[in-house]
């Protein structure tokens, strides 16, 4: 029969070893660290406080006072040795054998009779919670990085570039820039910086301009940086009909856990690489979605402003930047929760969005696409939505975190939420009672509706927009903190799109990241958009339905790849979850593809403008789940003039029933 100790030490040590698979290799929460911990130290504590784990030599309690305690004569011997051998016909020595094997090392039970196997099953206990420690601290004390100096390329067009400078020495100040067309040496010097400092985290956006479209640039600083850029196609030119860019978010370095691996070092980027040499046209920038950083996982450290600076920096140190490809690749990025506080709905005034609102600003907002026009403009503004065209389409980049709200009120207790620091349910900032719930704020919302409903130039036949939560409602899990929240302001934003696809004969496009996991989903529009034909085919009709049989019927355009379209993609260098959360729930939201597995996963978007076809364009999306091709679809954009009308009217006439 097990004894209190083996099964306390049994028990501690399937919980160490489960949670440390779990942490190391599958999710990285800021439960399991502490549960490890103490899981291990109650371990050690039970094992070694036993006589056996000191050896054989340790002396009994009746050799230590004999006259105190009974010694057992030979007839008592005599019959322990009859039992002892009748147990051993019992039980033969090759099954003690085995069931001590699993005893110590699936257990983690010590059997001190095999000292060597006992030694070796505490080791591992150990090990795992060093490994623990060094995922959670190696990075942030072995890697402070407060002397990392780098160049990153940001936004560029067809006649500019942005690029992020970093350099903390100021021996190297002044520091001049020069430029050069990179198929010739003809270097111009078109910058001098003579202040970097402490209040921009040493900082500085280098701006070149009056570049020609289409053309290579080599920059070159005298700390010795350098990089390329490739501007943008100008608008009209043939050049301009075809445009490839990458999508994802969320990038955790060293996870899944490896021991030998640098503590900074992004193994997604080891599959991204592969991806940015595999596609057969280069890609323009990486629309990368939030999370670049993960300041609450495994562990928040600090809420401060130091600490958070010390994360953006962590990421650019990590000599990952460095793999082929990906030191070209300009980068343009949209703030989600992780860069903030988990599922973050606090406003931009309460703690600690000021402190992780900083980085933010000087790391990548001072390089991102310019703010659409009619938005707040200076310093003090602080606009993080942006507007931006290349090529055959254009983008307007969402900020879901600075401007929202509280979610909506749940219609029932069943909806999964998620409590955590700076979450909706613990947000000092709630709204007014009376006050609309909203992710976007009133000026950012009303400048997306702006420029869906605005038209595009000739040449511009898909409207993207960028938003690093899903926009869909079908993932069941953590629902509230994606559009599913915000159904209201979701509705007008969907029946934007409807309109814009139908008055302007544009496709929508709605890319979005946070999940760790990939879907597509199709949005058509509801046959009520035609409602003067409704009411002609109902008035056909004999037998009406009533009010209440329509609204219990609503139905939708059947054409294939009818509607807006969504792909969601992550994480490109993070966990992603065992179990499934996605599932279509109504006809609003069509499920096209679900694809949940890998720990990195890239959507690259390819767009091409067809020459004298009535389709006009043709976009195809091609997901890399750890860097392989898993699934690719191709979408058109709507035809054009009576090509439209045409269309249409064939949708509705096989739309059976058209009722609001």
């Amino acid at each position: 029969m097990a004894s209190t100790e083996d099964i306390i030490a049994a028990t501690t040590s399937t919980i160490a070893r489960l949670s440390a698979y779990i942490f190391l290799r599958w999710i990285p929460g800021h439960h399991f660290p502490p549960l490890i911990l103490t899981t291990v130290v109650i371990y050690l504590a039970c094992v070694f406080g036993r006589s056996e784990a000191f050896g054989p030599s340790r002396r009994s309690l009746h050799d230590l006072f004999p006259k105190l305690f009974h010694h057992p004569d030979n007839h008592e011997k005599k019959g322990q040795a009859e039992k002892e051998v009748h147990h051993d016909l019992e039980d033969p020595v090759l099954y003690k054998e085995e069931k001590s094997f699993l005893k110590v090392f699936l257990l983690g039970i010590p059997d001190w009779m095999e000292p060597d196997w006992s030694y070796l099953t505490i080791g591992i206990n150990i090990l795992l919670a060093l490994f623990t420690l060094d995922q959670v601290f190696r990075g942030p004390l072995l890697h402070p990085v407060q002397d990392v100096s780098f160049t990153r390329v940001g936004y560029v067009d067809s006649t500019s570039a942005k690029v992020l400078l970093r350099e903390p020495d100021s021996s190297q100040l002044p520091m001049y820039v020069y430029l050069s067309p990179a198929n010739m040496t003809s270097w111009t010097t078109t910058d001098t910086i003579y202040y970097l400092g402490e209040d921009t985290d040493y900082t500085h956006v280098i701006t070149f301009e009056n570049l020609l479209p289409s053309k290579k640039y080599t920059y070159s600083l005298s700390n010795d940086k350098s990089g390329e850029f490739t501007t943008a196609a100008s608008p009209y030119s043939e050049a301009s009909n075809s445009l490839t860019f990458l999508t994802s978010s969320c990038v955790k370095a060293n996870f899944p856990y490896r021991p030998s691996a640098h503590a900074l070092a992004i193994h997604g980027f080891d599959h991204l690489s592969k991806v940015v040499r595999a596609l057969p046209s280069p890609a323009s920038f990486m629309l990368f979605l939030g999370d670049f950083i993960y300041v609450d996982v495994p562990l928040r450290l600090s809420s401060s402003l130091r600490h958070y600076r010390a994360e953006y920096r962590r990421v650019y140190a990590s000599p990952s930047w460095s793999l082929p490809g990906l030191d070209t690749l300009p980068w343009i990025h949209t703030l989600d929760d992780h860069e903030i506080a988990n599922d973050w709905s606090g406003g931009n005034d309460t703690d600690p969005f000021p402190a992780a609102s900083d980085p933010f600003i000087h790391y990548h907002v001072s390089v991102n696409p310019p703010i659409p026009a009619g938005a707040p403009t200076g310093p003090e503004a602080n606009t993080t939505f942006f507007k931006f065209s290349n090529g055959p389409a254009s983008f307007f980049m969402l900020d879901t975190r600075r401007y929202r709200t509280d979610p909506e009120p749940k219609p029932s207790s069943s909806s999964t939420s998620k409590p955590l620091y700076g979450s909706s349910s613990q947000s000092s900032n709630p709204p007014h009672p009376h006050a609309k719930h909203t992710m976007l704020g009133a000026v950012q919302f009303a400048s997306l509706l702006k420029y869906l409903a605005t038209p595009e130039p000739a040449h511009v036949h898909w409207k993207i927009i960028a938003s690093s939560v899903p926009f869909t409602k079908n993932w069941r899990f953590g629902t509230s903190d994606t559009w599913g929240g915000f159904l209201q302001e979701r509705s007008q934003i969907l029946a934007a799109m409807h309109a814009a696809e139908r008055d302007l004969g544009i496709r929508v496009i709605i890319l979005s990241g946070d999940r760790h996991e990939f879907a597509a989903i199709r949005y058509p529009a509801p046959i009520s958009d035609h409602g003067v034909d409704q009411r002609k085919n109902l008035d056909r009709v004999k037998n009406r339905p009533s009010s209440k049989q329509l609204k219990q019927h609503k139905s939708y355009d059947p054409t294939p790849q009818a509607g807006p379209h969504e792909f969601s993609v992550g994480p490109l260098s993070m966990f992603y979850l065992p179990f499934r959360t996605f599932k279509q729930i109504d006809d609003e939201d069509v499920a096209i593809n679900y694809l949940p597995d890998g720990n990195s996963k890239v959507g690259a978007v390819h767009i091409q403008n067809l020459a004298g076809d009535a389709q006009r364009s043709l976009l195809k999306y091609s997901l890399y789940i750890d860097g392989n091709l898993a699934w690719e679809y191709t979408l058109t954009s709507p035809a054009i003039g009576a090509d439209m009308a045409k269309a249409d009217r064939m949708r509705r006439r096989t739309s059976g029933w058209l009722w609001d």
